[in-house]
């Protein structure tokens, strides 16, 4: 099935920007995802365009309008159901089934299957992290708003709480779009056919709840600096285990917070199995 990917932007022009060249530009060549960009001034209702406001209870900057937003929401989750139902429709009568067998009625679904998942980038979302990104990327698609300006009237939210609220990390864009090219390229890398081996991203950094290990290439000495023995060796088992140990040293040193977790992940089956035999 196609990945199907929609963003409401004040910036349509900036998509597929730079997703259109390398393997995301192959991959939407071949059909292996779509980008349909949708104007949220389109949805405005004078004659100016105006999509904002200035805050309630004063304040600098602007606020982007729920009415607004919630108008080219809504737009899209029809969108979006209508563009899956032509994929599914096709499929269900070689099979013999209705187009809707087996498939949510709900316009959003925040798992996989069903309609796309619909995301806002903001500073006040949780971080996007690659567990997610894989859950996005084995779904249909996924619809993203991009912030602007001091960010959402959260009464959006109120509306809309299908709506699931993300960042990047700790930090403040200028708007959503660069973000939302960040989670995008890291849903449609992982799409099948994208990368070039089945087994390309397993051993990646935070795949295994870890940093990945370092990597080298030729030439074997440079400027007196020498490729690890142990990788020249061709012992496959003696590599594996260096590579592991490489991963968890460089996440002790270097990302506290993700070897506390991956710790704990570790420790807590040899916990539950113990708890059961007490049981």
């Amino acid at each position: 099935m196609t990945f199907q990917t929609q963003i409401l932007t004040l910036y349509p022009d900036m998509f597929p920007g730079p997703l259109g060249i390398s393997l995301a530009g192959r991959a939407l060549e071949e059909g292996k995802w779509t980008c349909s960009p949708i104007h949220i001034r389109d949805f405005a209702t004078d004659k100016h365009r105006t999509v904002d406001d200035t805050p309630a209870g004063g304040g600098a900057g602007m606020v982007l309008r729920a009415d607004i937003l919630s108008a080219a929401v809504e737009y899209a989750q029809k969108e979006m159901a209508k563009n899956l139902e032509k994929i599914r429709s096709p499929r269900a009568k070689s099979r013999g089934l209705s187009a809707t067998h087996g498939v949510s009625t709900s316009l959003n679904t925040n798992g996989n299957g069903g309609v796309a998942p619909i995301l806002a980038m903001t500073p006040r979302g949780a971080p996007i992290t690659q567990s997610r990104i894989r859950e996005l990327a084995s779904g249909p698609g996924v619809t993203i708003i991009c912030g602007r300006f001091e960010g959402f009237d959260e009464r959006l939210f109120d509306a809309h709480p299908e709506i699931e609220q993300v960042s990047m990390g700790d930090i403040v864009l200028s708007g959503g779009e660069i973000g939302a090219l960040m989670l995008l390229d890291a849903c449609i890398r992982l799409l099948p056919g994208v990368m070039g081996a089945t087994s390309s991203g397993d051993e990646e950094s935070f795949e295994q709840g870890l940093l990945e290990y370092p990597h080298y290439t030729r030439p074997n000495d440079w400027e007196g600096r020498m490729i690890p023995e142990v990788l020249r060796s061709g012992d496959h088992a003696k590599i594996a285990a260096w590579r592991k140990q490489r991963a968890e040293d460089d996440t002790r040193l270097r990302r506290p917070d993700l070897w506390g977790r991956y710790k704990d992940a570790r420790v807590r089956p040899a916990s539950d199995v113990q708890q059961k035999n007490k049981d």
